[in-house]
């Protein structure tokens, strides 16, 4: 079962698996997909792939690099394969849609906080929100915030958008 995916496997680390490929396969026919979306398309190639040997694959992916795990405010974590050169994305308020926004300088981090805290910035990742031309379409006024949405703090507590700190 030697695919594209195998040598990438195991230059990093790990065993060529059904489940690993069928998982990889999926990523890669839907960038920016959730956990459930995946388990669904990878059941395709692998029918008895069980939703929990789904998320262990995704996180072994993530661990190694394979894959990354973007987690926009307020939806499921999503899973790319696009990997390696801290691109952004925007996200839909409306309907959830995701698309890849590529570094404004090219290389990571391509922002520069105004002061770092004494941290070592290595990468920047930045949501940026709005409609997405069909939700426009559709009648959708601009700017009409979401359902509430999670902010990250930088001291890591989680606020709702319009809670006291967010």
């Amino acid at each position: 079962m030697e695919t594209t995916w195998a040598p990438r496997l195991r230059d990093a680390g790990l065993r060529v698996t059904r489940p690993r490929l069928a998982v990889l396969d999926a990523l890669a026919a839907h960038p920016h997909a959730d956990a459930d979306t995946l388990v669904t398309v990878a059941r395709r190639a692998h029918p008895t792939l069980s939703p929990q040997a789904v998320y262990g694959v995704l996180k072994a992916l993530v661990a190694v690099g394979l894959a990354r795990r973007v987690e926009p405010a307020g939806a499921p974590a999503l899973y790319e394969v696009r990997v390696g050169d801290n691109h952004h994305h925007l996200v839909c308020r409306s309907c959830g849609a995701v698309a890849d926004v590529d570094c404004t300088v090219g290389a990571a981090p391509c922002l520069v906080p105004s002061d770092t805290a004494g941290f070592v910035v290595d990468e920047a990742e930045v949501v940026f929100w709005g409609l997405c031309p069909d939700c426009r379409g559709a009648g959708h006024p601009a700017g009409v915030p979401g359902p509430s949405v999670r902010v990250r703090s930088t001291a890591g507590q989680h606020h709702t958008r319009g809670e006291a700190g967010a």
